[in-house]
């Protein structure tokens, strides 16, 4: 249900009744939708990374006070705690690498016996191609760096 995935404010009234009967039907659900959007407005609002961790730790005890089963949730951020609390201090993530990354990914599963290199790029440029009001690059653009790249990595070829 996509009301749930939703930031509330963003959602129509008839998006919101809709929620609110699933809320009747499941009433612990709104409790963790909560969470949730805490969660989120932790990434949108904290201006430094000691407030940011404050706040994070201050909703990760609510969170296991309701629903001790998410613990490994919080395990995952004592992991990773200083990566992710690194994003604080430039507001910089690594999600565009990492899409690309997880795009790549997926090529080479859905791609058996792709052996080329050359149609393995083709193939990931054509699909990120469809975002590429996210990438910045059109796929012209793209083109001209691989060419240059080609040039630098291989001056002999041509």
């Amino acid at each position: 249900m996509w009301e749930f995935r939703r930031h509330p404010q963003d959602l129509t009234p008839e998006e919101q009744q809709r929620l609110e009967e699933l809320f009747r039907q499941l009433p612990r659900l709104r409790l963790l939708r909560d969470l949730r959007v805490r969660f989120q407005q932790i990434f949108d609002t904290a201006r430094d990374r000691q407030k940011a961790q404050r706040a994070l730790l201050e909703l990760f005890v609510d969170l296991l006070e309701s629903f001790p089963d998410l613990d490994g949730f919080v395990r995952t951020f004592e992991t990773w705690q200083e990566e992710i609390l690194n994003y604080f201090d430039a507001r910089q993530t690594s999600g565009p690498v990492e899409g690309i990354n997880n795009k790549a990914r997926v090529i080479l599963k859905r791609s058996y016996g792709l052996k080329s290199a050359e149609s393995l790029w083709t193939r990931l440029i054509l699909d990120l191609n469809r975002a590429k009001d996210l990438v910045l690059y059109t796929i012209d653009e793209i083109h001209e760096l691989v060419a240059i790249f080609r040039l630098l990595c291989h001056p002999d070829r041509t």
